[in-house]
């Protein structure tokens, strides 16, 4: 067997090992070590919603596309389905405390959600867009993608922005981390 044989085909899929607690525990411990990027993702115009992301990433230029993975169960995950659309706010050092509000499971889910939350309606989604951000990108929904208990959602990018700061905020080994351009 020659060496190009043993590489999988672009597209295959491969069997996990079965899940379990000690599994997970591993997988979370593992993927804690990839310094990431922290977002707020935001959809909804009358009744908007929000949620904090790590995983999130440029897919391509040309077209201008990028991906966000959303919990199933989740009540952004239905959010983004029905209003077709999204906002990510990329989170500046020192926004550490939104992040917090909105991986908390006990934050308001109703028109409350976004009422102490300085942010403003994008102009191409509706979506909240956080104030004091790095940057923000603006999405349509264009492809729905399987991810075990997520959904990727990939969207076809409608605007972007910048904010004033240029320092970023990261999470990386569990806890929350800034970084500035240096």
């Amino acid at each position: 067997m020659t060496r190009a044989d043993q590489r999988p085909t672009v597209g295959a899929v491969t069997t996990a090992p079965p899940a379990t607690a000690a599994n997970h525990a591993e997988l979370r411990a593992v993927m804690g070590m990839f310094a990431t990027g922290v977002t707020v993702v935001t959809s909804g115009r009358d009744l908007p919603h929000g949620m904090t992301a790590n995983a999130f990433t440029s897919v391509s230029l040309d077209p201008a596309m990028v991906l966000v993975c959303v919990k199933r169960s989740s009540v952004m995950h239905d959010t983004v389905l029905a209003q077709g659309s999204f906002a990510v706010s990329i989170l500046a050092a020192g926004q550490e405390g939104l992040a917090r509000y909105f991986a908390s499971s006990s934050r308001p889910r109703d028109e409350r959600e976004f009422e102490t939350v300085p942010c403003e309606a994008g102009p191409h989604t509706g979506a909240p867009i956080v104030s004091g951000n790095v940057a923000w990108v603006e999405c349509k929904l264009a492809a729905v993608y399987d991810g075990g208990d997520h959904s990727i959602f990939l969207g076809s990018v409608l605007g972007t922005g910048r904010g004033d700061s240029s320092d970023a905020l990261l999470f990386h080994g569990g806890r929350f981390c800034e970084v500035g351009k240096g």
